[in-house]
């Protein structure tokens, strides 16, 4: 396995999974910085600079989600990835809304881990998304430099993931674009056949842009292949 870089804050209430992970990561370049609940994660956030959280959902105290929004509200672009023994629908679209890029469920490979986190850490060192331009499509506008989108001058409360999926779609308007294509444009190369992932994603996504999610005005399904954003020209 090639070897990775990247500053990881590990946190778990259980020691010797920690010990185990952090010998593991170690081993595979990353740095790791230990927490042991979220409220010490917070503060460790505070107090360092991280490429990426790796955090348990159940934790005494302060847990993972609450943790999860709080360091969210910090640190905007700051990489977060949730493990869970949780594998329901709901419970996945609990840690997106909360904030989280991406979710394992335990028990994982460590092949797995380290390829998400290796694409975590590249995408919280990654450049701005090459565009800096607001993109206006209908009532919808989109502003990349400052992260806010708004509907008929309203601003939506999007996540991370949210936007960066809005982002890349909004740039390619009227186009299919396949799912494993917009897995790895927005999540990175070890993505492409998580298709419940992106889904997920995508239903969170219209039950706030669209009007009436059953029944999307700009983010539209392409049967069997993927997902397109409307024309620009749709909306006059």
């Amino acid at each position: 396995m090639p070897l990775c870089s990247g500053n990881i804050l590990l946190t778990d209430d259980d020691p010797d999974l920690r010990r185990v992970l952090r010998k593991t990561l170690d081993a595979l370049g990353f740095a790791v910085a230990e927490s042991s609940n979220g409220a010490e994660a917070i503060r460790e956030v505070e107090l360092r600079q991280f490429h990426a959280v790796l955090m348990d959902v159940n934790m005494p105290g302060v847990g993972g989600m609450e943790a999860c929004r709080a360091i969210r509200k910090k640190d905007p672009r700051l990489q977060i990835l949730m493990l869970t023994v949780r594998d329901r629908e709901a419970d996945k679209i609990e840690a997106l809304d909360a904030g989280a890029d991406d979710y394992i469920t335990k028990p994982f490979s460590i092949q797995e881990l380290a390829a998400r986190l290796r694409s975590a850490v590249r995408r919280s060192t990654a450049t701005a998304i090459d565009t800096i331009t607001p993109i206006v499509i209908g009532d919808v506008e989109l502003d990349p430099e400052r992260r806010i989108v708004r509907k008929r001058g309203s601003a939506l409360r999007l996540t991370p993931k949210e936007f960066d999926l809005l982002h890349y779609l909004m740039r390619h308007p009227g186009l299919p674009v396949a799912h494993s294509k917009l897995l790895r444009a927005v999540w990175g190369a070890e993505y492409g056949q998580e298709l419940e992932y992106l889904r997920t994603f995508v239903h969170q996504l219209r039950k706030k842009l669209e009007d009436d999610s059953s029944s999307p005005e700009y983010l539209l399904t392409e049967l069997h292949f993927g997902y397109r954003f409307r024309e620009p020209v749709e909306a006059a």
